[in-house]
């Protein structure tokens, strides 16, 4: 059974860092395309920055310049490198694992908060 587990979320002040970190439990995490998605409440879940299995990465443009996603295949985990964080950030972070071979499938792990104060 394929699991998610976010780690490293909490509360930082406007203009600091935090990194995010989700690890894959049950997976062969290399054939995956991972992604850290966000969401308000009450708004829709927005996509963050993805990486891919041949480690091609993309930014929303809100983000761009500031985060920074990687992956450790050897540690099952998908990393999210946050800097300048700015009060509009503050939103629960989610962990999306996606495959896209072998009939496909997707996961979300549960979430972390991440708030910024001003």
């Amino acid at each position: 059974q394929v699991q998610l587990v976010e780690s490293g979320g909490g509360l930082v002040q406007a203009g600091g860092s935090l990194r995010l970190s989700c690890t894959c439990s049950g997976c062969i995490f290399s054939i995956f395309d991972m992604g850290w998605y966000r969401q308000a409440p009450g708004k829709q879940r927005e996509l963050v920055a993805v990486i891919t299995r041949g480690g091609s990465t993309n930014y929303a443009d809100s983000v761009e310049g500031r985060f920074t996603i990687s992956r450790d295949n050897a540690k099952n985990t998908v990393y999210l490198q946050m800097n300048s964080l700015k009060p509009e950030d503050t939103d629960v972070y989610y962990c999306n694992a996606d495959l896209k071979i072998r009939g496909g499938a997707n996961y979300w792990g549960k979430g972390t908060l991440v708030t910024v104060s001003s």
